[in-house]
């Protein structure tokens, strides 16, 4: 070494371009070697310096990982893989204040007092190490260096309170991933950095959070030893540590190291706890704000002249005192552990039997344990590497290739990848190792490609279970204030920047369900500002769109296509409703005015088409007095009126009144009053939407199924509802009412006092059996008798004839119920939906039938069943109905005139004029002599049939009956 070699101490906190420093002078020479605490930091520096002077004159040697060009000028590398007798130009040695470390302090003290450069020696580090290092190295130089920025403490924080640009550390796995966790959760996600991680793993991590992927970064101890990193504030999440024997509490120098990592360059940095970690005492915050900590007295000493003659003599040399009082011997290292466990085994005492073999076994027990399983795990996996290099001069290639090709699996968790990657770090390590595998560069690039493979997928695990790129996206565009970009698909389905937040239904944004918490605050924020061009877009492409894109729902909802955007309320009046727009406050009350205007155009144009009758009678200005009166209650109940509601006013209509009313198509049934359009299906479903809310039902009533003539009555059901959706309740069904005054009218012809049976017409009208039939009429005020009889035979039929009494009826005998006043429903008067009604067939109706021969010369075989012919006469069910003139809504029958009774409290009737047809007497109607006819009007000329009419065939039909 030249006499004038330089030899200095460049101390001092952290932040203060001491590395820096040292890599400059190292360039200023020839050749130099600098000695870094961890793998990860040698890389960093490595590619620093292969970015200034190419990759051709770098060395990067660790235990792991060995590049080394054949004219390497400049050598990176861990303490602990420092070549020796390079006689480099320059030698620095970063962190010199771990001389003191439990674990690795021997190491970094053995290359304070013998490495030296040929030219200059440095080592960097805190100034707690002026003492030690002014009285062991003789002629040392020291720098001073100041910070170059200011370092405060903030006190304690919750982790969801903490700033951006922050880096949380932990002290274990465990406790890093929960951390981890919590922030994906609340911030977006974090960066993981540990240094057990592989420098390809760690150097991806660390560019999410360098690249503002990320805003948060939870480390171990790991980044305070010279990983910089844009950090502006550092949490401490424990005080405490394991430090490979016992759980112990950080030293003030320890947390300054790490804390010190916080305002990189001139930003100032800020340090404070979090967590379940305690503030810190006022005077250790001060000291790490001061930088002015208690000195070092002592450093860890191992001796580093072995002697390999025996095992004894080996373990013996590494377990020597120091003889300075400034040095104090290690504690037992692995390695150490590792070789007093060989020992006892006496294949390996039989192999280590010379200097040499010794020393190759002190070569393998220095293999880290990077596993971490056990001592005696790690211990027979040493005795295996050393037993292939004793007795093979290398470790065989099959053996060595079914080690690693175990290892080289890409699948699993978090936890199973990093145990793997602990694995090929083993074999990574003794590939680098000269000599101890046959094709040293085959299975240096084998091993390499496996940690690579291995890296690249526990990043990929962390970043998918630690980073919800999603938030971490929209969070940093948010902060630069930028344009979000939002786009939405024709499902509705919104991204913005290419992130998946949601689903717009309408006007209303509904944010992914999966969201919670802050993560669901930043969706909100970043998709309202990048979805507020789309919600005017959106708007202006509603406000023209035409009415056949919308439609109501049985609820009062307004649908456009298939999406909700209103609802309708009750107006002050029920044909006037309001409407409700479905639209964000986000965005903005001109969307919301425009959609709510829109909206209120539609149902306002479907009220006056669907109510077009209805409507043109309330503004009929020709009706007046009784008339006038009528066609308002016509329209308080949208077109159906029950006859019994309104049987006074109707009595009190003229002929003339009538004949206005009728001219806007209301009809007055026998049963109720209606205006026949207004059942139409579509008129019916919004009738049953308007009236609901008129009445503020919180459920409305469903519209029956179109072109049903009968529906169930289910119980419960009040009969208002049926009315109202064109029905009228009776029995165990409903019947629509226009069907129900076809009914009536065949039901006037009828001896409705002597009695008289359902005929094919009327089950057909009604679609009903005959027992339903019966139920039916039950409803409408008929007493049914069930009955049985001999079936009559088609050709039974045709031999009686005519002749039979009980075939003709005299339509005018006393038990018959006059009905001269009601009209007679004419075909005209039928809906299209009741002429589409299909024929039924009772099972009381006449089916021609095959007549059994009577042969008496028939022969049965035995065992065989008899035949019709001779199983008796066939029966018959049928029902005999009367009018029993009590029904609840009618008054009792009084005492008086037949006509009387029948009007308050006898058979409903129709509508019908006043004058000579009325019955006159008592008790008895007027008859004349023969069969008698009524009409409530002179009959009309038939009109022709139009051909073209869809109903001419049915009409024909009818015509043809008559």
């Amino acid at each position: 070494m030249a006499g004038h070699a330089r030899v200095a101490a460049i101390l001092g906190p952290t932040n203060t371009g001491k590395t820096h420093y040292a890599i400059d002078r190292m360039l200023g020479y020839r050749t130099g070697m600098i000695g870094l605490p961890l793998r990860l930091l040698a890389r960093e520096v490595y590619d620093k310096i292969v970015a200034a002077r190419g990759p051709s004159v770098v060395a990067l040697v660790t235990g792991e990982e060995r590049i080394v060009p054949p004219r390497a000028q400049y050598w990176v590398c861990t303490v602990e893989a420092m070549p020796e007798g390079m006689g480099c130009d320059f030698v620095g040695v970063d962190e010199i204040q771990l001389c003191a470390d439990p674990e690795r302090g021997h190491v970094f003290t053995d290359r304070l007092l013998r490495m030296r450069g040929l030219h200059e020696t440095l080592f960097m580090g805190s100034d707690t190490m002026r003492g030690p290092i002014a009285a062991l190295v003789p002629g040392v130089e020291f720098v001073r260096r100041e910070r170059m920025s200011q370092l405060s403490y903030t006190g304690s924080k919750k982790i969801s309170r903490l700033q951006p640009r922050t880096a949380i550390v932990g002290f274990s796995v465990e406790n890093v991933y929960a951390i981890a966790e919590l922030l994906r959760r609340q911030k977006g996600g974090a960066a993981v950095v540990m240094g057990a991680l592989s420098p390809r793993t760690r150097n991806a991590q660390v560019d999410l959070y360098q690249n503002g992927e990320v805003d948060f970064l939870v480390a171990t101890d790991a980044i305070g030893m010279g990983l910089n990193l844009d950090i502006n504030h550092v949490a401490f999440s424990s005080l405490t540590k394991f430090d490979g024997r016992r759980m112990r509490p950080l030293m003030p120098n320890e947390l300054a190291q790490i804390a010190g990592r916080a305002g990189r360059g001139m930003s100032h940095g800020t340090f404070g706890v979090t967590g379940e970690a305690g503030p810190l005492a006022e005077e250790v915050a001060e000291a790490i704000c001061n930088h002015r900590f208690t000195p070092l007295k002592k450093l860890n000493w191992r001796n580093a002249d072995l002697r390999f003659g025996t095992i004894d003599a080996l373990i013996a040399s590494l377990e020597e005192s120091p003889k300075d009082e400034l040095l104090v011997k290690a504690r037992e290292a692995d390695d150490l552990q590792a070789l007093k466990a060989l020992s006892t085994v006496a294949e390996v005492q039989a192999r280590a039997s010379d200097p040499k073999s010794v020393q190759l076994l002190w070569d393998v027990c220095r293999i880290p344990d990077f596993r971490g399983i056990s001592h005696a795990e790690h211990a027979g996996l040493l005795d295996v590497i050393y037993g292939h290099l004793h007795q093979r001069g290398a470790i065989p290639d099959d053996f060595l290739g079914r080690q690693v090709n175990r290892i080289d699996r890409t699948d699993g968790d978090i936890d199973t990848l990093s145990k793997r990657l602990a694995y090929i770090r083993t074999w990574t390590y003794v590939a680098q190792r000269k000599a101890w595998v046959h094709d040293e560069s085959h299975w240096r690039e084998q091993t390499r490609a496996v940690e690579d493979r291995l890296s690249d997928a526990l990043h990929e695990r962390l970043t998918q279970r630690f980073v919800d790129r999603r938030t971490s996206v929209l969070l940093r565009r948010l902060k630069q204030k930028e344009a979000l970009l939002a786009e939405v698909n024709d499902k509705g389905e919104v991204t913005v920047e290419g992130e998946f937040v949601g689903r717009l239904e309408g006007f209303r944004f509904r944010q992914d369900k999966d969201a919670t918490g802050q993560e669901a605050k930043t969706l909100k924020t970043a998709s309202m500002q990048a979805l507020a061009p789309h919600f005017h877009l959106r708007a202006d492409r509603f406000y023209n769109a035409p009415d056949t894109e919308m439609d109501f729902t049985e609820q009062g909802g307004l649908m456009w296509s298939d999406q909700a955007v209103g609802k309708l309320t009750a107006g002050d009046d029920p044909l006037k409703p309001r409407v409700v727009a479905f639209v964000d406050e986000e965005a903005g009350a001109d969307v919301a005015s425009k959609v709510q205007r829109r909206l209120q155009h539609f149902i306002d144009r479907k009220i006056a088409a669907l109510f077009e009758p209805l409507i043109n009678l309330q503004k009929d200005e020709t009706l007046t007095g009784l008339a006038r009166g009528f066609a308002f209650r016509m329209v308080e109940a949208m077109g159906i009126l029950p006859r019994a509601d309104v049987a006074d006013d109707v009595k009190a209509l003229d002929q003339e009144a009538r004949g206005l009313l009728r001219k806007h198509g209301i009809r007055f049934g026998q049963f109720t009053v209606f205006m026949p359009l207004l059942l139409k299906p579509a008129p019916t479903r919004l009738r049953l939407v308007l009236w609901s809310m008129s009445k503020n039902l919180d459920e409305f009533p469903e519209a029956p199924p179109p072109g049903l003539v009968t529906v169930p009555n289910t119980s419960g059901t009040p009969a208002e509802h049926h009315m109202v959706s064109g029905y009228r309740a009776a029995g165990e069904r409903a019947i629509r009412i226009d069907m129900l005054e076809r009914l009536a009218d065949l039901l006037r012809a009828q001896d409705s006092r002597g009695g008289f049976e359902a005929n094919p017409d009327m089950l057909s009208i009604t679609g009903l059996t005959l027992e339903q039939f019966a139920d039916l009429m039950g409803g409408l005020g008929y007493k049914a008798e069930k009955g049985e009889r001999e079936k009559v035979r088609a050709v039974d039929a045709v031999v009686a004839g005519t002749d039979d009494p009980a075939v003709e009826q005299d339509t005018a005998t006393d038990g018959a119920v006059p009905v001269e006043d009601a009209p007679v429903l004419d075909v005209a008067d039928a809906t299209p939906e009741a002429e589409a009604a299909p024929e039924a067939v009772g099972p009381g109706d006449a089916v021609a039938e095959t007549p059994v021969p009577t042969n008496s010369e028939t022969e049965i075989d035995p065992g065989a069943a008899p035949d019709a012919a001779l199983a008796g006469p066939e029966t018959e069910v049928f029902y005999t109905f009367t009018w029993r003139g009590n029904r609840p809504e009618r008054q009792p029958r009084r005492e008086g005139g037949a006509g009387k009774g029948r009007r308050d409290g006898g058979k409903p009737q129709g509508d019908r004029p006043r004058g000579k047809g009325k019955p006159k007497g008592k008790g008895q109607p007027t008859r004349d002599a023969g069969a008698k006819t009524f009409q409530a009007r002179p009959p009309k000329k038939e009109k022709q049939i139009d051909p073209d009419n869809p109903f001419a065939a049915a009409l024909m039909g009818l015509k043809t009956k008559d």
